[in-house]
């Protein structure tokens, strides 16, 4: 992966990153480390490129966990967005949803959980001024951003 810094504002709050992610690169994975590594607590994102293979999920609240769907082929990442917030042990956590574009014109998208990079993925990464909480909701299963 490569990265370089576009912005920063007076207070040095709110940076701007291009992260372009190479192939074979896991894409959740090194996403994370990134916003570890460069002290993200606060952040979206944007990201458009391809996946060689990637899985997909699709929360089932009935038994509170995600249905994972394996896509097994080359696709296309037509739309990616997301944010960074800082976890319940005070880590980066990455909450990003996707729509992949088949060979057909067929899409299919949801929770994303990993995706191996073929041949690039373009990443913005915009800094909020703020720190975001994500915490767990037992009630519900999942961590939600806690404003």
């Amino acid at each position: 992966m490569k990265s370089r810094e576009l912005a920063r504002n007076d207070s040095d709050l709110e940076r701007t990153f291009v992260l372009i992610l190479e192939e074979e690169d896991e894409a959740f994975e090194t996403i994370t480390q990134f916003a570890e590594q460069n002290g993200l607590v606060g952040a979206s994102l944007t990201a458009i490129g391809a996946f060689r293979r990637a899985t997909l999920g699709f929360f089932e609240f009935g038994t509170k966990t995600y249905k994972e769907i394996p896509i097994d082929t080359q696709t296309e990442v037509l739309s990616a967005i997301g944010d960074i917030a800082i976890d319940d042990d005070g880590k980066a956590s990455l909450h990003m949803h996707v729509v992949l574009g088949f060979s057909d014109a067929s899409t299919k998208g949801g929770h994303f959980i990993n995706g191996e990079v073929f041949p690039t993925l373009e990443v913005i990464v915009r800094e909020t001024g703020q720190g975001l909480r994500r915490k767990k909701r037992d009630d519900l299963g999942i961590a939600l951003i806690d404003p």
